[in-house]
């Protein structure tokens, strides 16, 4: 390796690389998203594959508090290697949006506890960490739906997103279109659903995004589907 490879693989070293990397247009960028620091993501994380694999550093540059260490942490840790009891403070104290995105999609998800923990997470009082339970269930309802409830998904959903804080609004409403979009056998109450409750119905979309109100979204990602489908029959 070399000396600035070594350097690296220190909290303080990575921290230090990290300060260099800070633009304070893509800080104030990011903060406008509860992001609060200022790194390039693709600098970050060639930053995190040079350093490699590191669990013992992932737990010290967690340990800072700061954001972009956080991040680097998430890639650099091993994720069998967190225990439950540990994922879950991990969560409680994410600040950032980004880093719960990345706790989830990047260490609990391709770890042991995700299911004990999106079951746990689901029931949590705290709306952010609810948010997390929801976001885990929408991700299974698309990869591994059997044995999910998505009668009694969607019963929640239809009582409680209308009113639910942003963050859990935000993954509930997700969780409402993958239901609607992956199990036909659901979407014409997942449709009614997102029409009755309009969430997110006014939400400023770009010019070739896809609306996140769930209704939209739903029929968008179908029509694809079966457009992709009629494509590859007439081929």
């Amino acid at each position: 390796m070399s000396g600035t490879a070594k350097a690296a693989a220190t909290v303080d070293g990575v921290r230090a690389e990290l300060a260099a990397l800070e633009n304070p247009r893509m800080r104030a960028v990011n903060e406008r998203h509860g992001d609060d620091h200022g790194v390039n993501l693709t600098g970050l994380r060639a930053l995190a594959k040079r350093v490699g694999p590191d669990q013992e550093l992932a737990r010290g540059l967690w340990a800072s508090g700061d954001t972009a260490a956080r991040l680097v942490a998430l890639l650099v840790g091993r994720p069998r290697e967190f225990g439950r009891e540990e994922l879950d403070g991990m969560l409680r104290e994410a600040r950032a949006p980004k880093v719960r995105d990345w706790l989830l999609g990047r260490v609990v998800l391709k770890g042991p506890h995700a299911e004990e923990l999106r079951t746990a997470w689901l029931a949590d009082a705290d709306p952010v960490v609810a948010a997390a339970g929801w976001s885990l269930t929408a991700d299974r309802v698309v990869k591994k739906p059997a044995g999910l409830d998505l009668d009694g998904l969607l019963d929640v959903v239809e009582a409680e997103m209308k009113d639910a804080p942003e963050p859990l609004q935000w993954a509930m409403n997700t969780c409402l279109a993958r239901i609607g979009i992956e199990h036909p056998d659901h979407r014409e109450r997942a449709l009614a659903i997102g029409e009755r409750l309009g969430v997110l119905k006014d939400y400023p979309t770009s010019p070739g995004c896809t609306s996140p109100y769930a209704p939209a979204w739903i029929g968008e990602m179908v029509r694809r589907e079966e457009e992709a489908r009629a494509k590859a029959e007439g081929e």
